[in-house]
């Protein structure tokens, strides 16, 4: 049987990503042990807090080194929200963090802007740049939710995968290289639209023809 694990490494928001995957019928196992992370057949990387804190407890329990691991063996891996900015080079939050460095880029804050609250907070729309797997059946601008004050930045083209606008700033809101694949927005409160991502995700098989 397939085992599917949700990264837990104490970076929050995981019951909801758990308890969202339990409902459309899949049985996940949530772990902060890098010996189970690294044999998931299909791995999960969520998370909501800062890049500093999330990074240290990555290297420091060696969950870092399991994810990447994971990533290199073509396995299935998704990442959400901080799960999304911690796979690029690095972070301004907390000082210029180095992060995992799977797909090229930096995550940087949102510019000040009259009338744009940050964090960005709510549904927002997505537009796709590529064809994706995970997005099977699900048409470009559909509304999903958000909660953000950093985004991904300088992302290759190739690995964007979906585009979002927040007053005058655009920022890539879906990234990914081969078996990787993350979003910014949380799928896990994104109501129907959010649980039919998670379900594709459930059935790719890893390959993604769009960038190699």
């Amino acid at each position: 049987m397939e085992s599917l694990v949700v990264v837990d490494y104490g970076a929050g928001n995981l019951t909801s990503v758990v308890n969202a995957l339990s409902f459309i019928g899949l049985k996940a196992t949530a772990s902060s042990d890098p010996s189970v992370i690294i044999r998931a057949d299909r791995l999960v990387f969520p998370g909501v807090g800062a890049a500093g804190t999330a990074m240290q407890t990555l290297n420091e329990t060696g969950i870092g080194k399991a994810i990447i691991d994971v990533v290199k063996a073509g396995r299935p891996v998704l990442g959400i929200c901080i799960g999304c900015q911690i796979i690029l080079d690095s972070s301004e939050e907390n000082g210029n963090v180095k992060t995992l460095g799977l797909i090229p880029g930096r995550t940087v804050r949102f510019r000040n802007e009259p009338g744009y609250k940050i964090p960005h907070m709510g549904w927002n729309q997505v537009d796709f740049k590529q064809i994706h797997p995970i997005f099977k059946g699900i048409e470009s601008g559909r509304n999903f939710y958000f909660v953000h004050s950093y985004h991904p930045s300088d992302v290759p083209y190739a690995c964007v995968f979906a585009e979002t606008t927040y007053g005058s700033q655009s920022f890539t809101s879906a990234l990914g290289k081969d078996n990787l694949i993350a979003t910014q927005f949380h799928l896990e409160k994104s109501g129907s639209v959010g649980l039919q991502v998670l379900k594709n995700f459930s059935e790719w098989d890893g390959q993604c023809l769009q960038n190699g």
